[in-house]
């Protein structure tokens, strides 16, 4: 069954379930003392109800725009280096042609073809598929650094087409960040070399923006000494 049909039978049956528990109807006074507990809102079940609905709303074009979050790449993928994550940004951003701020299926195909591992349409489709988890058939910028976060924790098949992407992109993640540490202690020492390390980059950073500013500072300057030295 596909889980398009599994939602649209989903959705009847809460509607079905909705009619029946109004108050005053046959069915929900023969069954006030039987009723089973009502889903919590952090039940998987709810949520996986919750995540069809949505899935199918979409495909109708009835879904409502979803309040966006504020995502810091920084905060939320801290196993990664800023250096990392910028040359993943790069990459992103190299291949979203669209500028909309999505990888579609057709530059998702563009980029493996220029990576040198061409998928199927099917293979393509999977692909999005293993990441997407608003379902909208693309890859945000998010779930693309969820493909770097799965090859390093070691979760993607080594044959997929995911793991060809991370391999080939050249960005390295082998190294194992603050989860990776077998003990507390030894994540305590990582969590501080990891910090310091983010603060050194970002010293790094205003350096060289220092630097390149003083050189063009000491261009123009050089610039304005020999004009004046042709216009005398």
């Amino acid at each position: 069954m596909s889980s398009e049909e599994l939602a649209r039978r989903l959705q009847r049956r809460l509607d079905a379930e909705h009619r029946d528990t109004k108050p005053g109807s046959p069915a929900q006074t023969a069954s006030d003392e039987e009723q089973p507990p009502r889903e919590r809102p952090g039940d998987a079940s709810s949520e996986l109800t919750e995540k069809l609905n949505r899935r199918l709303d979409i495909q109708d074009g009835t879904a409502k725009p979803k309040q966006m979050k504020v995502f810091n790449p920084y905060t939320e993928f801290k196993e990664f280096s800023r250096k990392q994550i910028k040359d993943m940004e790069k990459m992103f951003k190299r291949f979203d042609s669209g500028k909309d701020g999505f990888i579609d299926l057709m530059e998702l195909k563009l980029m493996m073809e220029k990576l040198g591992a061409p998928q199927t349409h099917l293979g393509l489709k999977n692909m999005i598929k293993e990441v997407d988890e608003d379902y909208d058939g693309k890859l945000s910028y998010r779930e693309f650094l969820l493909i770097f976060r799965r090859a390093a924790a070691g979760e993607l098949q080594e044959e997929s087409g995911l793991m060809a992407l991370a391999r080939l992109s050249e960005i390295d993640v082998s190294t194992k960040g603050v989860l990776g540490a077998r003990d507390f202690f030894e994540a305590k020492v990582q969590a501080l070399s990891v910090r310091s390390k983010f603060e050194a980059e970002i010293r790094e950073e205003q350096e060289e923006k220092k630097r390149m500013e003083l050189e063009r500072k000491q261009r123009r300057a050089a610039f304005k000494e020999l004009q004046s030295t042709f216009c005398s």
